[in-house]
């Protein structure tokens, strides 16, 4: 069957009818997801939860140059589940503000646990950053000491 020009013409304003009695769900659609985006939701949480604050375990004092081990666990209390609907989604590790590693998690396959290896060339601040899918990120840092 051949789609004669008014055919084709009544199609197309079908279809733009449709897309504007559509156009204000959408739109009433992201006002809604909009407003799930709290500051509580965005922000970084630095406090201590027993299932969500990352713990880092590294040496306090580490060889200018030399290769040492990070490890993250999620949870210091207890270790955060990897269930399908609630789940650790990455972990990532940073010196100071520079990100310098990060390990994306898959539900029930993986466990909230990392370990980096990794070398500093200066002391600071070693931050482990997690986002479970439930919440804003949760973050955790520890000194550490470069020696010559």
């Amino acid at each position: 069957m051949t789609m004669t020009p008014a055919h084709a013409r009544h199609a197309v304003a079908a279809a733009l009818a449709l897309a504007a009695s559509l156009a204000p769900v959408a739109v009433h659609a992201e006002e809604d997801q909009a407003q799930q985006f709290t500051p509580e939701f965005r922000e970084v949480h630095k406090g201590i939860d027993g299932k969500h604050t990352p713990k880092i375990v590294a040496p306090d004092s580490v060889k200018r140059g030399a290769w040492f081990n990070v490890t993250i666990s999620i949870g210091v209390d207890s270790q955060h589940p990897s269930l399908q609907e609630h789940f650790v989604r990455y972990i990532a590790l940073y010196k100071d503000t520079v990100e310098i590693a990060r390990a994306y998690l898959h539900p029930v396959y993986s466990s909230p646990t990392v370990t980096f290896t990794v070398a500093l060339d200066e002391g600071g601040s070693l931050r482990a950053v997690a986002e479970p899918t439930h919440s804003a990120a949760w973050e955790a840092s520890k000194k550490i000491t470069v020696v010559p």
